[in-house]
């Protein structure tokens, strides 16, 4: 493997900024939003819970591309976290299991 892909040190440090960088985005999406609408009204919790559940999301794909050798477990182990992730978020955001 090359010194930049994402099993190598140097790989998961540039996929950890641009992690960070798209929780960022996407928190800022609904503060954007709700200074131009009010159905969108999200509290300090309501981020803290987001900002959280992001977090636990890039650190489960990260322990997935440092510990999983072959491509296809791989895929199968992120498809099932990003599943796992929606659902919960679904959860929260509605309670789509009342």
């Amino acid at each position: 493997m090359n010194e930049t892909s994402l099993s190598s040190p140097a790989g998961n440090r540039t996929f950890r900024l641009l992690f960070a960088a798209m929780v960022a985005m996407i928190l800022a999406l609904p503060a954007v939003a709700m200074q131009f609408s009010g159905e969108v009204n999200w509290g300090p919790g309501d981020f803290l819970v987001a900002g959280g559940l992001l977090a636990l999301l890039g650190l489960g794909i990260d322990g997935v591309l440092r510990w999983r050798t072959t491509r296809l477990l791989r895929a199968a182990t992120i498809g099932l976290t990003l599943l796992a992730f929606l659902l919960i978020w679904a959860e929260l955001a509605v309670g789509i299991f009342d």
